[in-house]
């Protein structure tokens, strides 16, 4: 059986070497010549339009296509740098900034889980159709919460959703909280300052940033580095020249005053008259700078800088002094101040009280509206606007500070007589609170203005300034202003224990429209301490108290009084009056009611 197969394929095989494929008639035809070239021609053509598409790619624009490579594994990471801290004369931290997680997605990556999802929402504290919108499919990258707190950046990481990141950013934090806000200031979502110091030194503050070149595989993680890493440079720290305990004392003050006197807002300014320094800047109200939500604009306003009045009678001081500079008057000449009455130019000019004959330093005790403007009248338009400008009034102050305001002062050529007139006890100007403090730093550095600095000073010499009045007549002014705050003057509530003070208070009607409401008063007290070597000035304002009373002495004198020992403590200044003899002294003062 075996040996028969294989004869039959033997067989098969022979007949297989007979045929002849000559004969065939698909191979009998012959092929067209054109066709081989045009075959040819079209491989020529395409190893041609390779060799094009090589060198356009790789010769004439390499660099784009090899960005548009680089683009789809090749990413630049920002550095962030750290922004510096501020911090208080003696180094307490008054805003620094600290890493807090901030998450984002790749929206098309981003599991789809339900289930997750809904866990995810409720973590970042959202809802279901909120995180929908954020995680549309056709963007290639969304935030889903910036500057999270860590307990977020915890439950979203236990969550664990694919597609779904998280780096960290830094965030501001403010410890003073609403005690340092109008100085402090704040910054906004991508770490630049908006208001106060944040907003001033800005450049400073923020550093430059780094960045690191890396590949990052589809799911968002790095690689591997690429290239060098230029590493970030960190902002510069600010030192003020705030003293945070001064800081907390001027808040708490003026804060309780404006609630005691049922008042729209108040602020305190404390100078140091030896290196120009400010100590303290608080206003009420005030915020959070840590926890914007729901700010107002009353709450915003750095009231002391950029709030202006018209000061009333704290210029009475500097009409005497200008008075007796130009020997016009000494502080013994005599004043008629009649019985409280004095028609002028079409108008009356009144006193609260009827004086009579008084000295020129009575007339600052008593703060006579007639006896400022009998003093100022025998002057010359020009030398009080002179003396104005060469206090600060009507400019800018030149503080690193954002918002400070000019005030206002008209030039003297269109003074009317009757604009001088009141002018003399502090109408028709304006100016804010800084400017006021500055002003009275002439009392307490023998007749000449410094200038005022945010920052710490270098060092403890006093700071040259500018000459206003001579030193005998800046003298004779503080033995005034001491009496204005003593017995018998306008703000014995001005008084402290231990030291002696002295100041000018201010009371006037607050402008509505175009004239003056005659129920809304601006209560203010600007004054020096210790009146033998003044160390410190310090302004109080408090805006339209409604309690009853509505006196500078009255309502502001005492926050003055608060603030202004605690200070002196602070600055170890040894009290320079007998306690003992200072309390029986002013047991039975009564206080004058000033003229405004």
């Amino acid at each position: 059986m075996i040996r028969g197969d294989k004869q039959a394929g033997a067989r098969a095989l022979g007949a297989g070497r007979g045929v002849s494929y000559s004969s065939s008639p698909l191979l009998a035809s012959k092929t067209p010549s054109w066709r081989s070239r045009f075959l040819v021609g079209l491989l020529g053509l395409a190893f041609v339009g390779l060799l094009a598409r090589a060198i356009y790619v790789q010769v004439l624009h390499s660099d784009f296509f090899q960005k548009q490579g680089e683009a789809r594994y090749a990413h630049t990471l920002e550095l962030p740098a750290t922004r510096g801290r501020i911090k208080d004369r003696s180094g307490q931290v008054l805003a620094s900034s600290v890493a807090v997680p901030s998450i984002w997605a790749i929206p098309k990556d981003v599991d789809t889980d339900p289930d997750k999802r809904r866990e995810l929402a409720k973590a970042l504290g959202m809802s279901d159709r909120e995180l929908a919108a954020k995680l549309n499919p056709e963007s290639r990258f969304v935030w889903l919460k910036r500057l999270a707190d860590d307990d977020t950046g915890k439950a979203v990481k236990a969550i664990g959703l694919k597609g779904v990141f998280q780096d960290r950013e830094y965030q501001r934090t403010y410890p003073e909280r609403e005690t340092a806000a109008h100085v402090v200031g704040f910054t906004g979502a991508e770490d630049r300052g908006q208001e106060g110091i944040e907003l001033a030194f800005q450049k400073e503050l923020q550093g430059r940033e780094g960045s690191r070149s890396v590949v990052r595989d589809r799911l968002g993680r790095v690689v591997e580095d690429i290239g060098d890493v230029v590493p970030a440079a960190n902002g510069q720290d600010i030192d003020l020249s705030i003293d945070s305990k001064v800081q907390f004392f001027a808040y708490q003050r003026v804060r309780d005053a404006v609630l005691e006197n049922k008042a729209k807002a108040g602020s305190v300014v404390v100078l140091d008259t030896q290196s120009g320094e400010v100590l303290a800047l608080a206003n009420y109200p005030s915020y959070d700078p840590g926890n914007r939500q729901n700010l107002s604009g009353e709450q915003l306003r750095n009231r002391a800088m950029t709030d202006v009045f018209e000061p009333g009678s704290t210029m009475k001081p500097f009409i005497a002094g200008l008075s007796m500079e130009t020997g016009r008057s000494t502080p013994d000449t005599l004043v008629d101040t009649g019985n409280g009455r004095y028609a002028f130019q079409g108008s009356v000019i009144s006193d609260t009280h009827a004086h009579g004959l008084i000295p020129v330093r009575e007339v600052i005790k008593f703060s006579s509206n007639i006896g400022a403007t009998k003093l100022a009248m025998q002057m010359e338009p020009r030398e009080m606007h002179e003396m104005f400008t060469a206090i600060g009034l009507g400019q800018r102050p030149q503080i690193s500070f954002p918002g400070a305001v000019s005030g206002r002062l008209r030039p003297y050529k269109t003074w009317r007589p009757i604009e001088q007139a009141t002018m003399s006890y502090g109408y028709g100007l304006s100016a804010s609170l800084f400017q006021l403090a500055r002003a009275y730093t002439v009392f307490a550095r023998d007749g000449e203005i410094i200038p005022v600095s945010m920052l710490r000073q270098p060092h403890d010499h006093p700071v040259p300034g500018i000459r206003v009045f001579s030193p005998k007549v800046t003298q004779d002014l503080r033995l005034m202003l001491q009496a204005a705050a003593g017995p018998g003057g306008t703000a014995p509530e001005a008084q402290v224990p231990g030291y002696s003070v002295g100041g000018k208070s201010g009371t006037a009607h607050k402008q509505e429209g175009k004239g003056y409401a005659s129920h809304k008063y601006r209560s203010w007290f600007v004054g020096i301490a210790p009146v033998g070597k003044p160390r410190i000035v310090v302004a109080v304002m408090v805006d339209e108290p409604t309690a009853g009373s509505y006196f500078g002495g009255k309502v502001a004198g005492p926050v003055f009084s608060q603030v202004t020992a605690q200070t002196l403590r602070l600055l170890g200044v040894q009290p320079d009056l007998d306690v003992k003899s200072q309390i029986v002294a002013n047991k039975n003062a009564v206080a004058t009611e000033e003229s405004f």
